[in-house]
């Protein structure tokens, strides 16, 4: 019979970028930006929600919460009642940005569940948590990333399960992220996507998607032609024509810029000297660089008190 751990439990989850260009809904790269979830069971019933860093003026303090939410799934799953529980996160990846804030939350509640039963690890595997995240997001790109780390490709079986694979980025690979001050909802993004494609757009990010895994593992070379993308980023362009504009201008200049995720923000993937030849996009914006994420959520110890 499972137990729940008594003691706080703590996992942590990175940020993600998702499609790279041409592989719309099926690649994703981990970034080194990772929110901070630490849990504990209690007596009481309901939860106690804190919330520090990105979105604490914004997210509810109750059941809502989406990692209370995801957290409440992986119980199930487990066949685990849990009364009350206490969540603090710290948040640092953006959110609205198209930087997975909302993958990392549903990824980060079911980890952190799992964590939280003495066999949780021994009975859900990472596929298990994969599939029960399916909940929260339709498509699995973004979860799959926050999940595994590294870069990540992610499909849906005809069956409606979702399976990924890992791969290791090239180690020249050094991405670099362009933060705007505005926010998108993914759901106004994905509204915008035509219902059919023309045969040549869709051949055409084949054979990207192809290359793309090559440049990222292999020939970082090719970045530039293997992110060409003709399926979703000029038709979402009206949600995000600063982001466009910007994407254009820097794929004009040479650099394999893309929009990350549902955008708005900018993932451009270069090498250790690119944020130096990278041309200032002004002040609405912020350039991070960051390093691909060596791996994704997972419990760690607690800070030494």
């Amino acid at each position: 019979m499972s137990v729940l751990r008594r003691e706080a439990v703590r996992v942590v989850v990175p940020a993600s970028s998702a499609n790279l260009g041409p592989a719309f809904d099926c690649a994703g790269l981990a970034l080194a930006v990772y929110d901070e979830l630490v849990a504990m069971v209690t007596d009481d019933p309901g939860v106690l929600v804190e919330v520090d860093g990105e979105g604490s003026a914004d997210v509810p303090r109750d059941e809502s919460h989406l990692v209370v939410r995801a957290m409440r799934a992986g119980f199930a799953w487990l066949g685990v009642e849990v009364p009350g529980f206490v969540l603090r996160t710290t948040n640092r990846i953006p959110h609205g940005r198209g930087l997975g804030s909302s993958a990392a939350a549903a990824i980060g509640g079911i980890v952190l569940a799992r964590a939280m039963v003495d066999d949780g690890p021994e009975r859900m595997t990472d596929s298990d948590v994969l599939q029960v995240a399916l909940a929260f997001e339709s498509h699995p790109d973004n979860l799959a990333a926050a999940l595994y780390g590294g870069l990540t490709v992610a499909w849906l079986e005809e069956d409606g399960l979702a399976d990924a694979v890992r791969l290791t980025p090239h180690p020249q690979v050094r991405p670099l992220v362009l933060v705007p001050t505005d926010q998108l909802l993914t759901t106004r993004a994905r509204a915008l996507l035509p219902t059919s494609v023309p045969f040549g757009d869709a051949t055409a990010n084949v054979g990207r998607a192809a290359l793309l895994v090559h440049a990222l593992t292999t020939d970082p070379s090719r970045l530039v032609s293997a992110t060409e993308d003709r399926l979703h980023q000029r038709c979402r362009a009206t949600a995000y024509p600063h982001t466009a504009e910007l994407v254009t201008s820097l794929r004009d200049k040479g650099f394999a810029a893309v929009v990350s995720g549902a955008g708005p923000s900018i993932l451009v993937l270069g090498d250790e000297l690119t944020s130096g030849r990278l041309p200032d996009p002004g002040p609405e914006w912020v350039v991070l660089g960051v390093e691909v994420a060596g791996y994704g959520a997972r419990e760690v110890p607690l800070p030494a008190a």
